[in-house]
């Protein structure tokens, strides 16, 4: 077993460097199997060291004859094992079929699955559906399923929850809620994203010892963010380094009672290295502003002509954080959008970009260019696209890919899994992130990384992938004393801690 490797693959893709190995390498899909079920129990046993009792729930593909295999060496190695098939055993073909007829004669207890509980067992494995399904989870294996789920028991899945897309991280109807999932050959992308981090639990990998030649065969379809990627984005500051070399952000936002999200957003640009930091707010904020963060210039904006000379001064634009979706807010917007800087759009701004990109008339401004960031949640990507977020949710993969290609420039859709797109529309996923995330502020401190980073010169695509995950990272380690209760403004320490990964 490795750690995750960065190339992540369709399910598609994953059966083709499978049937590589296999045609052109010569390993026996038999082999793979018994690989695939070693490494299952090798997981098992060193997740679960005290579990004594295990039961297999099996399909009738592959997936349930590495369940097969797991389930004899298992027995052989002492734990008591019942076997659960699901599904007409009359239909197991292949090389699962000759798994199952190696359990004859070991004295496994092998059974149909008719509904009975799982409530009495240490770990519940998971060799049901795999990545063939498709279409909905119905009858019998949705009650399979279901009994995994509510039996309170720590579950590990094989290659893939049973119910959950490889390729998008839906859910199938119904889907198993493991606490680890163990993947072979290649990492499915829907493992990482969308519902896929709930249902997957951990995710481990194992090659099964597949010749590294199997992988030029078949390109990935995206790629995983490693966080040995900052050490290449983030490179040590030379010694005669100034301020005015590192770029100066200028935040616009923060409407009637929002002071903080801009304050957020302009904190978290100077934290990742910004060199000035700007922000145009409402005219009431200024005393808030300059005494919570000095180290801001904060300047009241009642009137869009104002912001010409913020404009003049900056590198790059951040803007939506708090700004609210009345005349003034939309002015602001409109100024941005005439300057040729680069810009980071989040927030209310998308919201409006929505609405402009939906209106119709000669007054409706051009609502795509080349050089800005768009960072949208699943709801405002939704309306960016006019459809509902669960839409978006469906196939996080295909909805990037259309805003990009509607929109222009690079996308970040936020959520579980961020994804990122560049203008090639190659695609990049940060697992890195948890639950704690869910607060307010979180989006406008990602804002403000990102703009930070573009200030300092790193090409937008870059800055984008290496804000989310510098992001994402602060986000673990401010964690580590519990999710429930983190707030965004904790992660400031963090953030400059993952923004110098070759400190000297």
């Amino acid at each position: 077993m490795s750690s995750l490797p960065q190339n992540l693959y369709t399910s598609e893709q994953v059966q083709r460097l499978d049937r590589v190995a296999i045609d052109h390498h010569q390993v026996p899909g038999a082999t793979l199997m018994e690989r695939a079920g070693a490494v299952a129990l090798s997981v098992l046993r060193k997740r679960w060291a005290n579990a004594r009792t295990v039961a297999v729930l099996c399909g009738v593909g592959n997936n349930g004859g590495d369940g097969f295999v797991l389930a004899r060496l298992a027995h052989e190695a002492n734990f008591a094992v019942h076997i659960f098939q699901v599904g007409d055993p009359t239909k197991i073909k292949g090389d699962a079929a000759a798994a199952r007829q190696r359990l004859q004669g070991t004295g496994i207890n092998y059974g149909i699955y008719q509904g009975q509980s799982l409530h009495s067992y240490d770990v519940i494995v998971d060799g049901l559906l795999g990545t063939g399904l498709n279409g909905a989870v119905g009858n019998i294996w949705r009650s399979a399923i279901e009994a995994i789920n509510e039996s309170g028991k720590p579950v590990l899945a094989l290659d893939i929850p049973s119910g959950l897309h490889g390729d998008t991280g839906r859910i199938l109807g119904a889907a198993v809620c493991a606490t680890m999932t163990v993947t072979f050959i290649g990492v499915k992308q829907g493992l990482l994203t969308g519902a896929g981090p709930r249902c997957s639990g951990k995710v481990v990998f194992s090659d099964l010892q597949v010749p590294t030649q199997v992988y030029g065969a078949v390109p990935p379809a995206s790629h995983r963010l490693d966080r040995k990627l900052l050490e290449q984005w983030l490179r040590p500051r030379p010694m005669d380094i100034h301020k005015g070399k590192l770029g100066h952000v200028l935040v616009v936002g923060g409407n009637a009672g929002m002071a903080g999200a801009v304050a957020m957003a302009a904190e978290a640009a100077g934290r990742v290295g910004a060199g000035l930091l700007s922000v145009a707010t409402r005219l009431d904020h200024l005393t808030a502003l300059n005494t919570q963060r000095p180290e801001i210039m904060a300047h009241g904006i009642e009137e869009a002509a104002a912001l010409m000379p913020l404009l003049a001064k900056a590198n790059v634009v951040a803007i939506g954080p708090g700004l609210g979706q009345d005349a003034w807010a939309l002015s602001l917007l409109r100024a941005a959008l005439d300057s040729s800087l680069p810009l980071v759009v989040d927030a209310d701004a998308l919201n409006l970009l929505a609405h402009m990109h939906a209106a119709t008339g000669t007054d409706a401004p051009d609502t795509q260019r080349g050089n800005w960031i768009l960072t949208p949640h699943p709801g405002e990507a939704g309306r960016l696209l006019q459809q509902t977020s669960a839409a978006v949710q469906e196939d996080r993969f295909s909805a990037i890919r259309e805003l990009q290609q509607k929109y222009g420039g690079i996308i970040v859709l936020k959520g579980a899994g961020t994804l990122v797109v560049s203008e090639s529309l190659a695609i990049s996923l940060c697992a890195a992130g948890n639950p704690g995330m869910a607060s307010g502020g979180m989006g406008d401190v990602l804002t403000g990384v990102i703009a930070g980073l573009v200030a300092q010169g790193l090409p937008l695509n870059i800055a984008a992938q290496c804000g989310v995950l510098v992001h994402g990272l602060a986000a673990d380690r401010a964690a580590q004393d519990g999710e429930r209760g983190l707030l965004a403004s904790d992660l400031f320490p963090h953030i400059r801690h993952f923004a110098n990964p070759t400190r000297r």
